[in-house]
């Protein structure tokens, strides 16, 4: 298979991208906001488009990139929340409705939300509202494609290895290494189901 990762850079990326191609199996091609095979602006659709176009038809398309905004409700503003919506919700909604569009028929994509939306955490209503948002989509868009074209998303916990940074955010959370969370976006590739949340750690 062609696989393309976006957000190949990032912890959770970065395994994902090792595991589909540790035997070698997969073409993996590993995106980025600055590095990588290529590069790529997911809050531009004319980035997203030129990317593709690059690439050209492929198999499956992962997205493990977007950020969200820790911070308290009572300092967050409405605008701040609209731009945490555009990086980590809707761009990566954003790299689906465009990348559908060079899936080969039977292709997949992968989805990325995360344990907030179902154990919210202290500064986590933003992580939590794009988290459903993602979730959401993927289980409503999953009635509506047709080629055999698939949709998933994985839900991890705070991995081991972000621990020195998101820790502090997840008090008495036990975190699970980023290879293991790798083997749900396997799974999501490489399997039949559509629609469904891999919730890897919680």
């Amino acid at each position: 298979m062609k696989i393309v990762v976006v957000g190949a850079g990032g912890d959770v990326g970065r395994s994902v991208a090792d595991e589909l191609a540790r035997d070698d199996m997969h073409e993996v091609i590993r995106v980025g906001r600055t590095r990588g095979d290529d590069q790529v602006d997911i809050t531009s659709d004319e980035s997203v488009s030129a990317l593709f176009e690059r690439i050209g038809t492929v198999d499956a398309i992962i997205i493990a990139a977007g950020n969200v905004i820790l911070a308290p409700v009572e300092k967050m503003t409405a605008a701040n929340f609209h731009k945490g919506l555009q990086d980590k919700l809707l761009s990566q909604v954003r790299v689906a409705l465009i990348g559908q569009h060079y899936l080969r028929d039977g292709g997949s994509i992968t989805l990325t939300s995360g344990i907030a939306v179902d154990d919210p955490i202290a500064q986590g209503a933003h992580a939590a509202a794009s988290n459903a948002g993602i979730e959401g989509f993927v289980r409503a868009a999953a009635c509506d494609f047709h080629r055999g074209i698939r949709i998933n998303a994985v839900s991890p916990t705070v991995l081991i290895e972000s621990m020195n940074r998101f820790g502090p955010f997840f008090p008495g959370y036990e975190g699970v290494p980023a290879a293991r969370v790798a083997m749900a976006y396997r799974r999501s590739v490489e399997g039949v189901h559509s629609g469904r949340i891999y919730r890897v750690g919680h």
